[in-house]
């Protein structure tokens, strides 16, 4: 299944949430990607964390595209175009970084692969999109102000695409402050998929979760 640019950014608006996600067991990470999908989020964002990391996402993503090529694997953590590189090269569709890398939006744009900086000013966000971003992280996204900061970046600037990562839950209040302030998604890790339901391997529970998340998204979003 192609995931191209286009494809993968559609993908990304309209799950509304993306899965933050880490673990160094390949298997559990397998579980917990396939939970996420088959609740209905196919855009998963594993994070460049721990020793080997790019090892284990090469043995993810080589799983998933014989398993289930729906998957859109892509990954988070990304500071420097090396790094990026490494991830496109082992099958990430999408980078994400916790701040803004210019050689990093070169790369990804020479293969056509999105990438949403990490940005907490008017003029990062600017910057990333003179740099091609289509979607922008906003990040630390309770930090940089809130949904209040949202409403105020896209008032002089409503064709911006935002997503906070940081300060959001899956929690219809968190939810519903984001998304009515003009997000188009979300980025949830240890909020959505939780140290209780990882540590009791509880999968379906993940999956119910990730189903229930993306379903309250689209009742606030009216939809």
């Amino acid at each position: 299944m192609a995931h191209d640019r286009m494809t993968v950014l559609a993908a990304m608006m309209d799950q509304g949430v993306i899965p933050v996600f880490y673990h160094p067991d390949t298997e559990v990470c397998r579980n917990v990607i396939q939970a996420c999908a088959d609740g209905g989020a196919k855009c998963i964002e594993f994070t460049n964390r721990g020793d080997f990391a790019s090892q284990v996402f090469l043995d993810v993503a080589r799983h998933f595209a014989k398993a289930d090529p729906s998957v859109i694997m892509g990954v988070g953590s990304v500071v420097d175009a090396p790094t990026a590189g490494l991830y496109i090269a082992n099958g990430a569709k999408f980078v994400v970084g916790p701040l803004l890398n210019p050689d990093v939006a070169k790369v990804c744009n020479r293969r056509k692969i999105p990438y949403s900086p990490g940005c907490g000013t008017m003029s990062e966000i600017n910057q990333a999109e003179e740099l091609g971003c289509e979607i922008v992280k906003i990040f630390p996204g309770d930090i940089v102000g809130g949904p209040a900061f949202v409403k105020a970046v896209l008032a002089p600037c409503p064709w911006t695409r935002l997503m906070p990562t940081g300060g959001v839950d899956a929690s219809e209040a968190s939810l519903r402050a984001w998304f009515e302030a003009g997000v188009v998604c979300v980025g949830i890790g240890s909020n959505l998929i939780t140290k209780k339901l990882l540590e009791a391997k509880d999968y379906k529970g993940i999956e119910t979760r990730v189903r229930d998340t993306i379903a309250l998204i689209r009742t606030i979003r009216g939809k």
